[in-house]
């Protein structure tokens, strides 16, 4: 089943990506005096408990497996891969040279015939914190997993062209899928008893009603409804007419027939929080996978050499799937059966079809890294150090992850009861951290480490919801949009710097300046976003005050409206084209209280637009979830948000037109703009199918070009992360030297010492 895409808002993790590179929070100690020497005590938003190499969701949980792994693949400082790991490469960073150390070396050979070798070697000293061995049979053990029919975590490493793939994943379908292809009525029992298939109706009718239910509260919740509406009157106010005695299930499977009678899409794409796994209370049971015709033993890219070398060939060049071969290396005899495992035979550490022996392992994590998971209560995780870790037994005995609300987060800190945490970087954290310090960012209380955060705020326009005549690729649909996308960009300077003064500036292109790939000032086709006019002349010059270039966009944006077909009389709007509107929504998840860095731009602009004829609503939330409750329903106009990018620039899971309707790729997040532009598909594509990173920046920029033509996303800032340390209680000499967006704090946690 498809997950929930809220998270993809607060992280985009299509792949699992770069051990160090891949989570950009905090994490810590284990079992002992919290407050002693021995002890290092991280403040943490709260777990998931899914603390699994396969199947940790969210960015707080995959902190907490990962303090129990080490991934294939490492990266440096930039966010570069370290294909060297076993002797160590040695790679320049401001000024100085770092030696990475990883558990393996990857060759990479482009061959003559489109084909690409990735061969692993794999150091030999390797072991596990329980003192078992690390071999090549863990690793093949990990892409089968990763790999399997059934599988349903957030890798996406069964999209990657690895010879063969296709071939082992075909001829069989999960228990659930099967069943509900057959029908409540089946008669054939073939594959499952009756008594399975009546277990399962009973499960999926009543989840299935709770899924409607949940919309249904939504609504009202959301006030578009009363409790006493029927369930016809909130499924229309979701975009479904029914007969008015309509049921809940009348309601599922009406939207079900909207996708074709597709329970995954459906699902994904119209839920008001949870998911029909989520709902179902036996879901686990029908994950398991059913042959259904031919499918290849093996996966014949995937090659084992020996003991400690393997060789992956793909069919074609993915300038992605280097960052899909760093997943981490999970024991086969913890997650797995060595009993099940005969390379020759076709057989790699479980059953085909049935991951339960892996899920079975799900809250209770184990692997080759730093720290070894002792349990998870109370709301602290703890660890113990790994007397077997390859980088040295850490120096700190004990980690402990502990949930504190993020109020609690800074005064933790000062009151020494946290040793590291990641408080919102706000003016009054700063504050807060000068006064502790008296005066400064870094002093005897608090040490602060800032860096650019991987991802940017934007405010995004659905193109649908925001076009004319239906036709959202139409030029006039497209000046609809840059008449918003003028307003809301000429105040962005004042509203950024106001809400974070120097801890964050303004981009002018969808894309996290941490990228390579971002365009620079200093590029020739650099450009202001939004700063052209209708004929592409320059609304704006360098001698302007501030209320000059107000003015400018408002006379800009009134242009833009007149292109996109709207009724000008004496400088006012007073009748919009076809399937456009005199009246916009914008959402601000705010908390009711206007706090967000983009508050100030929708205020301004709401006024400037009111002068023109144009009523902006903003819709301030206090509830976050409801903006991505209606995103996923395609009810919201235009919205403020921000996105966790990966370390490479690949643009498929937001732009890519197959997801801009919740489509077949997991994790897909174009059904928010709903960007449909076969040129921008083809360069996407195109941009994956070379390493050679200048192309690459090239394609992207093209990219990025065609996504501001489309305006359907006003990029807004590039803000800066901070991770605080008790000066008093951590010994900062020890800690991991040029911390960066992709070399967070605790990727030498080994080395880290208390005072």
């Amino acid at each position: 089943m498809r997950r929930n895409r809220r998270w993809l808002s607060v992280l985009l993790s299509a792949a699992m990506v770069m051990s160090t590179a891949a989570f950009a929070v905090p994490a810590a100690a284990e079992e002992g005096d919290a407050s002693g020497g021995s002890t290092l005590v991280v403040g943490y938003s709260p777990f998931s408990s899914k603390f699994s190499p396969f199947f940790a969701e969210t960015a707080y949980d995959r902190d907490a497996e990962l303090m129990t792994q080490v991934a294939l693949l490492n990266s440096d400082r930039t966010g570069a891969i370290v294909y060297n790991g076993i002797e160590g490469e040695t790679l320049p960073y401001n000024g100085t040279d770092y030696t990475y150390y990883g558990p393996a070396d990857c060759l990479v050979t482009e061959n003559e015939d489109g084909t690409v070798y990735y061969d692993f070697t794999l150091r030999d000293d390797l072991v596990f914190s329980d003192g078992e061995p690390v071999t090549i049979d863990d690793v093949i053990f990990d892409m089968y997993v990763l790999c399997d029919p059934t599988y349903d975590g957030s890798s996406t490493l069964f999209t990657m062209p690895i010879e063969g793939l296709e071939e082992y994943r075909s001829g069989m379908d999960t228990l659930f899928n099967l069943l509900v292809a057959a029908g409540e009525d089946n008669t054939d029992f073939t594959n499952w008893t009756e008594e399975q298939q009546t277990a399962f109706w009973a499960d999926y009718n009543q989840a299935a009603e709770a899924f409607a239910q949940e919309i249904i509260d939504y609504c009202v919740g959301a006030e578009l409804n009363t409790a006493e509406d029927s369930v016809a009157a909130c499924a229309a106010n979701w975009g479904y007419e029914l007969e008015e005695d309509a049921t809940l299930m009348d309601f599922w499977n009406t939207m079900l027939e909207a996708y074709d009678g597709d329970v995954s899409a459906m699902t994904g794409t119209e839920t008001a929080g949870s998911s029909l796994a989520d709902l179902m209370e036996d879901y686990d049971a029908y994950t398991v996978g059913i042959e259904t015709g031919d499918s290849a033993a093996s996966i014949s890219g995937i090659q084992k050499i020996d003991d400690h070398s393997l060789r992956i060939v793909a069919t074609q060049v993915d300038a992605t799937m280097i960052y899909q071969l760093t997943f981490e290396l999970a024991p086969m005899h913890y997650y797995g059966d060595p009993a099940l495992f005969d390379y020759d035979n076709n057989s790699f550490g479980f059953t085909k079809g049935d991951l339960s022996l892996v899920r079975a392992k799900t809250t209770e994590p184990l692997g080759a890294g730093p720290y070894k998971f002792v349990k998870f209560e109370n709301g602290v995780i703890n660890y113990e150090a790994n007397e077997n870790y390859f980088l040295g037994e850490p120096k700190t005995k004990y980690l402990n992850f502990r949930e504190v609300q993020e109020t609690d987060k800074l005064n933790g800190v000062v009151t020494k009861t946290i040793d590291i945490t990641d408080p919102s970087f706000s003016g009054d954290t700063v504050d807060a951290i000068m006064q502790a310090n008296g005066g400064d960012l870094n002093g005897d209380v608090i040490t602060t480490s800032t860096v650019d955060n991987l991802g940017y705020g934007y405010i995004g326009i659905n193109s649908h919801n925001v076009s004319v005549g239906g036709d959202p690729a139409s030029e006039k649909s497209k000046n609809l949009r840059r008449a918003f996308a003028t307003i809301f960009s000429v105040y962005r300077d004042v509203a950024i710097d106001s809400y974070y003064g120097e801890r964050a500036s303004v981009i002018n292109y969808p894309i996290s300046n941490t990228s390579w790939a971002a365009p620079q000032p200093t590029d020739d086709d650099y450009e202001i976003a939004f700063s052209t006019g209708v004929e592409g002349e320059p609304l704006y010059t360098s001698d302007m005050s501030a209320d000059e270039k107000y003015g400018a966009a408002k006379e800009a944006a009134l242009t833009f409206f007149q292109a996109a077909g709207y009724t000008v009389e004496d400088g006012k709007l007073t009748e919009a084209p076809e399937g456009a509107k005199l009246e916009y929504e914008v959402q601000i998840p705010g908390d009711g209280t206007g706090d967000h860095p983009s508050f100030m731009i929708l205020t301004l602009a709401k006024e400037a637009l009111a002068d023109l004829g144009m009523n902006l609503i903003v819709t301030d939330l206090t509830n976050s979830s409801d903006l991505w409750t209606g995103l996923e329903a395609h009810q919201v106009d235009m919205w403020c948000a921000a996105w966790q990018a990966t370390v490479d620039p690949d643009m498929y899971q937001i732009y890519y037109s197959d997801v801009a309707n919740g489509g077949a790729e997991p994790g897909g997040s174009n059904y928010q703009y709903q960007i449909e532009d076969e040129e921008l598909d083809e360069m996407i594509m195109e941009a994956r199918t070379s390493t050679d990173q200048e192309f690459r920046k090239a394609m992207y920029k093209a990219c990025l070009d065609i996504i501001i033509d489309w305006a359907c996303e006003i990029p807004v800032y590039q803000r800066q992360n901070a991770v605080i340390f008790s000066t008093e209680r951590v010994n900062m000499d020890t800690m991991t030297p040029d911390i960066t967006t992709f070399y967070n704090w605790y990727a030498e946690i080994h080395n880290i010492e208390m005072n």
